[in-house]
């Protein structure tokens, strides 16, 4: 609609009007004759530019890589299964890469001290979030150690090599994660490699949290289910409150200070970071949103404050409403809870500029990059 709003309008027809900032696209005379249209259409450029349609420079970058990235996995799944790197045949990377990954994979969590040490608790939600997660991860590390194993008797012979052995092996030596580790794991566009780093680091963020209590600054990019998380945080206010959850929003604050700085908790709500922003930047000097820099597609945003406050009302300007997503992809379905399983929450950030220049501009908080 923003978009549709910029050339259905009564300013269109006049003469000379720019449908972008740069001047290049402009409305052509209505007297001019069969040659005048004639050099206009060739005064046009070859590609179109982004700012046509409201997108920054940078979505050309954006779709070029994609398009490379289709292109290179294509013929990568072209590969033949008895390709050799170094001397070293396909089974033999398949291993190497299997008993790296069981190295580097940290044990399964133990649910009963964390249980013991955070019991449910009516005042406090957090325990049950905790708890949650726990059970989350632990199947998916259940899982990833199970099938390496497994896949490791098979290329020694000891177990028949299934179907699903099979395509998991040519997943790890295309160093992308394997279709039965997505079935029980959170959205992803990771690599491989990367993937499996991502995932020690969100086990990490929760053994931290199990040995330290409660973080100051919560991580939601290492959540299974932020969603929960989110609802945690509004129970706790509402029965601290004594009022009903129904008529509680967020309230959002983008904090100057930095990760390290915030030693302790707020009183109410919390603290989240590790979002990154597409199609826009933070400027901490302006406090507000800026226009991405040139080749700079993501940036890091600062950390925002989740206050919850009864029977709030946005406000109408000032703010861009922007939505966060898991994944670069921006799309879901919805799960059996109800959630999206890849939009989390829209949050307010500054701004002096208008709704529509965000939302055409595509600019989205993304929990993890595709890297």
């Amino acid at each position: 609609m923003n978009i549709l709003e910029d050339f259905y309008k009564p300013e269109v027809l006049i003469p000379e009007f720019a449908y972008s900032e740069s001047g290049i696209y402009k409305q052509i005379s209505t007297s001019s004759d069969l040659d005048g249209y004639l050099q206009y259409i060739k005064s046009l450029p070859l590609n179109d530019s982004p700012e046509l349609f409201g997108l920054h420079d940078n979505a050309d970058i954006t779709f070029a890589q994609n398009e490379t990235f289709a292109l290179l996995g294509a013929i990568t799944q072209l590969q033949p299964k008895t390709f050799t790197v170094g001397g070293r045949s396909r089974e033999e990377l398949v291993e190497e890469t299997s008993k790296a990954i069981l190295a580097k994979l940290p044990a399964p969590m133990n649910l009963q001290e964390v249980i013991h040490k955070y019991p449910l608790l009516y005042e406090e939600s957090m325990n049950t979030v905790l708890v949650q997660e726990v059970i989350r991860y632990n199947k998916l590390l259940e899982v990833i150690a199970q099938t390496l194993k497994d896949l490791l008797k098979a290329l020694k012979g000891l177990v028949v090599m299934s179907s699903q052995l099979e395509l998991m092996a040519s997943s790890l030596y295309n160093n992308t994660v394997p279709e039965m580790w997505n079935a029980k794991a959170y959205p992803s566009l990771k690599p491989l490699a990367s993937w499996v780093n991502d995932l020690v680091q969100r086990i990490e963020f929760l053994q931290k949290w199990i040995s330290h209590g409660i973080p100051s600054v919560f991580w939601i990019s290492g959540f299974f289910f932020p969603q929960a998380f989110l609802t945690g945080t509004l129970q706790n206010f509402a029965r601290k409150s004594v009022i009903s959850i129904d008529t509680i929003s967020f309230s959002f604050q983008v904090m100057k200070e930095a990760v390290s700085d915030l030693t302790r908790p707020p009183n109410e709500g919390c603290y989240i970071h590790g979002l990154f922003l597409e199609g826009a930047r933070w400027d901490p000097a302006a406090f507000q949103l800026a226009e991405s820099r040139p080749k700079e597609l993501y940036t890091e945003m600062a950390v925002i404050w989740l206050l919850p406050v009864p029977n709030r009302k946005p406000p109408a300007t000032g703010t861009y409403l922007c939505p966060i997503y898991k994944t670069l992809t921006r799309a879901g379905t919805l799960s059996t809870t109800g959630h999206s399983t890849n939009y989390v929450i829209a949050v307010e950030i500054p701004t002096d500029k208008p709704q529509k220049h965000w939302i055409k501009r595509g600019t989205a908080l993304i929990c993890a990059l595709d890297f």
